[in-house]
């Protein structure tokens, strides 16, 4: 028989409105494992403003894993849209599938070809190197990164939507939202940077562009969305994800 973390997981996009009482249960439960600090109106008040989930399911129907998502315009950019991601987080027997980075991709797609002519980013922010480590995989281009300053147009959109969602707590210095006094941050075992963790140069880079990522501080990143910055990694979990979907 299997185990759970042998057990194949099952990814789809589905729409907030549609979870169920026990799929939220789940959700919460699952923050909770990761988490300290998050009060139940903070997450059910970040689920009720997405409008989809990316789910990892069991065969049985048990989430676990999910990231919430929702489109936005951006304020004073004419034109411009994010797919902001909310609360993201799998369990850890089940960090190895791809499907939820995948499934995302998918999502992504759906939106690019829906929006054409528009100009279609990212919005990420991120508490954790794991989090920000999957720019790099997917993208060929991103902000911010090793090496390179961001953008003028870049950084004036990541203010924009800073101060529009964050407020007082968005340092604009540093592209930071600042953790609220007790706010949620990461478990200091889901996420621990170490020496070794520190010779990868996207995690150096995190450390150092948001070093209160421990108490909850996040640092907010775009990356263009068009299939010309997908990178090979990208396109084979995206491939992956798409072959399982129904036709």
């Amino acid at each position: 028989m299997a185990t759970d973390s042998t057990r194949p997981c099952i990814g789809a996009i589905e729409p907030v409105a549609g979870l169920t009482a026990a799929d939220r249960r789940q959700m919460w439960w699952l923050m909770q494992a990761h988490y300290e600090g998050l009060e139940p109106t903070q997450f059910h008040g970040d689920l009720a403003e997405k409008q989809w989930v990316i789910t990892l399911r069991l065969s049985d129907g048990r989430l676990v894993g999910f990231s919430t998502q929702t489109l936005l315009p951006v304020p004073g950019h004419p034109g411009g849209l994010v797919l902001y991601s909310g609360d993201t987080v799998v369990a850890a027997p089940y960090r190895r599938t791809t499907a939820l980075a995948g499934f995302w991709g998918v999502l992504a797609l759906r939106l690019i070809d829906a929006n054409a002519g528009r100009r279609l980013s990212w919005f990420l922010i991120s508490k954790g190197y794991k989090t920000y480590r999957f720019l790099p995989m997917f993208f060929w281009e991103y902000h911010p990164r090793p090496g390179l300053e961001v953008p003028a147009e870049e950084a004036a959109m990541l203010d924009s939507l800073g101060r529009a969602r964050f407020g007082s707590r968005y340092d604009p210095a540093r592209r930071i939202v600042v953790a609220a006094e007790n706010g949620c941050r990461l478990r200091p075992d889901a996420a621990p940077v170490d020496a070794s963790r520190l010779d990868d140069p996207h995690v150096r880079f995190f450390v150092n562009a948001n070093p209160g990522h421990a108490r909850g501080d996040e640092l907010c990143c775009l990356a263009p969305l068009d299939r010309d910055n997908f990178t090979p990694a990208a396109w084979r979990v995206i491939d992956a994800a798409t072959a399982t979907v129904p036709s």
